[in-house]
């Protein structure tokens, strides 16, 4: 049995007599056809050297690249592990600094354990469930985590009018996209917001959301210059924030679709095309108004619904004018800096706008100096810090 075996997978001794002798060199047997089509020696066999089929060397190629996959999702468990566990220990920080000063002062009030869960689970909830949903990726989820429980926990008129703009942009976003694939170069599928979009639409409401907690302390109160002027106004700015970025999200998304004029660019009134910075029309400016007074109802209600205090306190219903004002004033701010400081241009290969230089673009507008994100940024720095000031001279007084 074993003479039979060398004599099927290896190169005999007898074999290569033949050969030098001038005759056919012996055939490999198909099972054990090495590289080159020549004979290998079968396994434990062969100058002492031991030899594995090429069947077993493929089977390790699909494991490696699985576990490459799984180490992969295994290392974005222990991130979303390690981000939740330092949310859990971030916001036990602000309840017992909050618990601190309350005792120490007398005056602030602390944060009370159903309002600490509450701005842990829901913003969790919420940035898991626009996760699978594709309107935010893995960085955008986390980001979103991190924007969600701060404002949350700062004040729930806050909570409501960034989930009124995370649920109307991610469904607008959505909304006749193979339209959208059409004019837009960059659509990404389901939106798909990273952390960097997360940062310029959400960082400034942030860095409010945190000013008002250490003026203010948690919780809800009504907006009124004439007896607490820093809070009310901080409040008013983080509400112009959320509001220009829906009135430029409502204004992109739906009047892109829906205009049926073509866009004229804001700065010289000339018509381009759909999807170039700086464009408007009457639709999409009408959509930011309505996109800004949608943050602002969101916030009236909330107010309506937790503050105690309002029959001796201002009316409460210009956050709605100014909400929309917000909106519509942002978008307007939004779409000159497009047209001056961002790039567009029309690339003849693809038939649509580019926001980068490419070989086959002609220039429509702007400069290369600014990205959409940086646009959307400094939009909402802009009406963050006008709103209030315009909203100081007009609110009226309790």
């Amino acid at each position: 049995m074993r003479g039979t075996a060398a004599g099927r997978g290896s190169v005999s001794v007898a074999a290569a007599g033949r050969e030098r002798a001038g005759r056919q060199p012996a055939q490999p047997s198909p099972g054990w056809a090495g590289v080159g089509g020549w004979p290998q020696p079968p396994p434990h066999e062969g100058f002492g050297v031991s030899w594995q089929r090429p069947e077993v060397f493929s089977l390790w190629l699909p494991m490696s690249c699985y576990q490459e996959d799984f180490f992969k999702e295994y290392l974005k468990m222990m991130v979303n592990i390690v981000v939740l566990n330092l949310l859990i220990c971030i916001s036990l920080v602000f309840w017992i600094v909050s618990m601190t000063a309350s005792t120490y002062y007398g005056t602030l009030r602390p944060i009370s354990p159903w309002r600490w869960l509450f701005s842990v689970l829901v913003p969790l909830m919420i940035a898991t469930q626009g996760f699978k949903k594709k309107s935010l990726d893995h960085s955008g989820a986390l980001g979103g985590l991190v924007v969600g429980f701060i404002l949350t926990v700062a004040n729930y008129s806050f909570f409501t009018s960034l989930f009124v703009f995370f649920v109307t942009s991610s469904k607008l976003t959505k909304w006749k996209k193979d339209a959208k694939k059409q004019i837009d170069s960059e659509y990404k599928e389901g939106g798909q917001r990273n952390w960097v979009q997360v940062f310029c639409n959400g960082g400034v409401p942030t860095e409010l959301a945190v000013l008002y907690m250490i003026e203010n302390g948690p919780g809800e109160i009504p907006i009124d210059f004439s007896k607490q002027y820093t809070a009310s106004w901080m409040c008013l700015s983080l509400l112009g924030a959320l509001a220009c970025s829906a009135g430029d999200t409502w204004a992109s998304e739906i009047g892109s679709v829906m205009s049926k004029s073509k866009p004229r660019l804001i700065t010289t009134w000339e018509k381009v095309p759909v999807g170039t910075n700086g464009a408007i029309t009457l639709v999409g400016l009408l959509s930011s108004l309505l996109g800004g007074m949608a943050v602002g109802i969101a916030y009236f209600i909330t107010q309506l619904i937790f503050v105690t205090d309002l029959e001796i306190s201002a009316p409460q219903w210009p956050i709605i004018v100014f909400g929309a004002a917000a909106g519509l004033l942002g978008s307007i701010v939004d779409s000159y800096l497009g047209a001056t400081m961002q790039y567009s241009g029309f690339d003849q290969n693809i038939g649509m706008v580019v926001n980068h230089q490419t070989r086959d673009s002609k220039h429509i507008s702007g400069k290369p100096i600014l990205d959409n994100n940086t646009v959307n940024l400094f939009s909402s720095v802009i009406i963050a810090l006008v709103l209030p000031s315009v909203a100081w001279c007009f609110w009226p007084r309790g």
